[in-house]
């Protein structure tokens, strides 16, 4: 199983993805890690990404993922997929479970701001809202909850959803 934990930055997918992983017994994967020096430099500069420069980390992703399904793996992924493109490109390589964290911008600046070892500014937080396109079909789960609390939510629709072998993805 694929589950991918999608948000703005700032929405707690590392937090959350890693506590995650860890209830289900998994791997965490930090979409991040696969950004090229360009993009990392790019960012920390307060430069907003441009498609071009998200399309080989998304195919990168992409083919990190196949290779975890074809082998049988199960993960945690925490990746922004603000958009629709986004998420479908990582959609053609393996059957993914999407999950939203959804959050505001009176919630998320705070994080931010406070945050000190991520090389992504706050100042790029209203760009991630402007590219951002909710998500059709995912579980959607409110960041104002603690995480325990959100970890318990995601935990209890997977566990229904491999009774029902439905996956949570985007239409």
């Amino acid at each position: 199983m694929i589950v991918v934990l999608m948000g703005v930055s700032g929405s707690g997918k590392t937090t959350v993805g890693r506590a995650l992983a860890d209830e289900l017994g998994c791997t965490f994967i930090d979409a991040d890690d696969f950004h090229p020096a360009v993009n990392v430099t790019k960012m920390a500069a307060g430069v907003a990404l441009t498609d071009d420069d998200r399309w080989p980390w998304l195919d990168r992703l992409a083919g990190e993922l196949a290779a975890i399904e074809e082998r049988g793996g199960s993960v945690v992924l925490a990746c922004s997929a603000l958009r629709r493109a986004y998420r479908d490109r990582l959609s053609r390589s393996a059957e993914l479970h999407w999950v939203y964290l959804r959050g505001d911008a009176a919630t998320i600046e705070p994080r931010l701001a406070s945050r000190h070892d991520h090389y992504m500014p706050a100042s790029l937080l209203a760009s991630q809202f402007a590219t951002l396109e909710e998500p059709d079909c995912a579980m959607i789960v409110d960041i104002r909850q603690g995480v325990a609390t959100q970890i318990a939510q995601i935990a209890a629709r997977l566990q229904l959803r491999r009774a029902s072998a439905a996956p949570l993805r985007e239409a």
